[in-house]
């Protein structure tokens, strides 16, 4: 059936001999992307008609956001800071934490094949876990506050870092690694001193990236009580004072943007 709709392609060459060209898996692509569009349509309710009506909408929220209330400016420094202070702890005690967790996953270092698919199938649940949510239940072990928030971005740093970090050990020339085995030296420290150097520069350039990613994903923490600049956006939200929310997002965009110049400047310095 196949053959009959999207028949292959047939090259003669000069000697006379007909070389069939490998068929193409486009069409059946193109396919199954259609029909998962169709259902996911279906099943969402999206109504093409309701997008067009309300679009002007969101122009409209915006149009109150600006100009921002400036007098709501000292409002927002503490949480702002509480912002940036949980996203950079988690993201130290993540990174950290994903060096010994990428080396017990390193398949090439570890000997035992159960405890390498142990953790990365770890790393595998943590990486699904949204941050909403592993922030929702470290509100419900340690309390509303910054605290929980904090947990929530060290186990999203630890499964991002580490799940980068395992696939470049295993990549890594193992060639200085056997020969200092050989030399007597332990699996640990032939990781530490032929391995790790290896990987360091892209360690550092990895977890300085998640650390732009995590003032962002901070910023919406506070939705489920997790402190943070997100209560103050909650409550504006929630307030209809778009004109606070405006002052809040400026500081935000400048915020976020300050650290990802700095973060880049030194990311380029580290590749």
């Amino acid at each position: 059936m196949y053959d009959k709709i999207f028949p292959p392609t047939k090259l003669s060459l000069p000697n006379g001999k007909i070389v069939h060209e490998k068929k193409s898996r486009t069409p059946v692509i193109l396919i199954l992307i259609i029909v998962a569009s169709f259902f996911s349509i279906k099943f969402t309710d999206f109504d093409l008609s309701m997008l067009i009506k309300r679009w002007r909408e969101f122009f409209v929220i915006v149009g109150q956001m600006i100009p921002p209330k400036w007098e709501y400016l000292p409002h927002i420094w503490q949480p702002l800071l509480d912002t940036i202070k949980m996203s950079l702890l988690g993201s130290i005690l993540g990174s950290a934490a994903a060096i010994p967790t990428a080396y017990l996953a390193a398949s090439n270092i570890i000997n035992s094949k159960w405890i390498a698919f142990v953790t990365k199938v770890f790393l595998s649940m943590l990486r699904t876990m949204p941050t909403l949510v592993s922030a929702l239940i470290a509100t419900f072990i340690f309390g509303l506050g910054t605290l929980a928030g904090t947990v929530a971005i060290f186990l999203f740093t630890l499964a991002y870092v580490g799940k980068l970090l395992y696939e470049q050990i295993e990549n890594a020339d193992m060639g200085s690694f056997e020969a200092m085995e050989s030399l007597g030296m332990t699996r640990m420290q032939a990781f530490r001193y032929a391995i790790f150097p290896q990987i360091l520069p892209n360690y550092l350039s990895t977890s300085l990236f998640c650390f732009e990613g995590n003032v962002r994903y901070a910023a919406i923490l506070g939705y489920v009580g997790a402190g943070g600049i997100g209560l103050l956006l909650n409550e504006g939200l929630g307030w209809r004072d778009y004109a606070s929310v405006g002052m809040i997002l400026l500081m935000l965009v400048i915020t976020v943007f300050l650290i990802e110049t700095v973060s880049e400047h030194f990311r380029k310095k580290l590749i």
